[in-house]
């Protein structure tokens, strides 16, 4: 790894410094450094931008999470999303009743809270590995600002307890696991999709497909055996609520592609993150109404073509 001073000469043989209109507190000039590990080759999406509030000898990285989607691409997106949200629409005016998943027996029941574990640990291995790769091929960086974190963990809180109120009458236990349950689910309603969204077009180390592949793979055994946990409760439907809740998520999502997609660093990726994660949460604790509430929130959508025929 070579180790950079930004200040310590006017021109450098390896590494290119140059002034870039960036906001931000300090006095001295933004920089952009490009050169050995940090240039952006035709196959390479590293791309780390660093400020200049570092100190001689040493710089503060930020690292991008992902390539905002633009002109066609992110027509193409919004549309395919549109379609998924009119399909899940369709579905959801057909569905009549809440469906209920066959319980797994002890063994596989066993099986599942095994694998999801298995599944979490291997992510966290993977995404161990990432990082220090990206650590050594780009130096010290620090991941740009998340301010979604703060509402993901209050979502998750909230749905812990509105669960256990919700399925309160079968038991402590059932109350409880399935509060378990679905908390854990929630986050990945949003994630799934999410991560099918941004995959290619994340900024890796080298080699990049090898690393997305490392990140992500792992990350979608975590998001599929979460859901397979959702069997575990005797309690869990599937309802018209949870479809079209799912279905403005993905409007919101439609939506956010019009406008690329992009992180939320700015007000309007911020507040349509927010609404789509709020609605994921939604989505899960839809699955633990009961029948009677699920029943009257059914019946006061009737699908067009029923209220003509009356």
């Amino acid at each position: 790894m070579h180790e950079i001073h930004a200040f310590s000469q006017p021109t450098v043989d390896m590494y290119t410094v140059v002034e870039a209109p960036v906001r931000h507190t300090s006095k001295r000039p933004a920089l952009i450094v490009s050169g050995l590990g940090f240039k952006r080759r035709s196959c390479s999406r590293i791309c780390i931008r660093c400020f200049s509030q570092a100190e001689l000898g040493g710089q503060n990285m930020t690292h991008q999470n992902w390539i905002p989607y633009t002109g066609n691409s992110s027509i193409i997106l919004a549309t395919v999303l549109f379609i998924v949200t009119g399909v899940l629409i369709y579905f959801a005016t057909r569905l009549h009743h809440p469906i209920g998943a066959r319980r797994p027996g002890l063994f596989l029941g066993i099986a599942l809270v095994v694998m999801w574990l298995l599944s979490v640990i291997t992510f966290l291995v993977a995404i161990t590995v990432y990082v220090l790769a990206l650590y050594r091929q780009v130096g010290p960086f620090t991941p740009p600002a998340n301010p979604i974190t703060p509402v993901t963990m209050l979502s998750g809180l909230i749905t812990f307890f509105v669960i256990a109120y919700l399925t309160r009458r079968s038991g402590f236990w059932i109350a409880f696991g399935s509060a378990i349950v679905g908390t854990i689910a929630a986050p990945m309603i949003f994630e799934l999709p999410f991560d099918l969204i941004v995959m290619w077009r994340t900024y890796p180390p080298a080699p990049e497909i090898l690393f997305t592949l490392l990140f992500f793979l792992p990350l979608f055994l975590v998001e599929v055996s979460s859901f397979a946990l959702l069997t575990l409760s005797p309690v869990m439907k599937l309802s018209r609520a949870t479809l079209l809740l799912l279905a403005g998520m993905f409007l919101i999502f439609a939506v956010w592609a019009l406008v690329g997609f992009a992180y939320p660093a700015s007000p309007i990726p911020v507040v349509l993150n927010v609404i789509s994660k709020i609605l994921a949460f939604a989505t899960s604790i839809s699955l633990f109404i009961p029948v009677k509430t699920s029943s009257w929130i059914a019946s006061q959508v009737v699908p067009a073509k029923q209220e003509i025929a009356q």
